[in-house]
């Protein structure tokens, strides 16, 4: 993890499965809702739980902006972002909880 404040991230519901975009200012607790299904809503009604992707921001105007963008975008670019570094689609949030 990073210095920063904001993460967008996607989730994923398997490998080329359902995707979710979102936002948050704690990456390892909005993963972790995620995962135990406390997010009433589309991750929870779909089974999307796989953190495949993420990055951070300083700012949370810059984090909702990248969100919004990356939702309007085409199935098959965030799918290339995804697999440029996670071509497996493996979930990150072990690794990222490692200490």
């Amino acid at each position: 993890m990073s210095d920063a404040s904001y993460y967008v991230y996607i989730l994923a519901s398997g490998q080329h499965g359902t995707l979710y975009v979102g936002v948050t200012n704690s990456l390892e607790r909005r993963i972790a809702e995620h995962k135990a299904k406390e997010v009433a809503g589309f991750s929870k009604r779909y089974d999307v739980d796989r953190l495949v992707w993420w990055t951070s921001f300083g700012e949370v105007t810059e984090a909702i902006a990248f969100e919004k963008k990356i939702k309007r975008w085409r199935r098959e670019w965030k799918v290339n972002l995804i697999e440029r570094d996670n071509p497996h689609w493996g979930d990150l949030y072990p690794t990222m909880m490692a200490p």
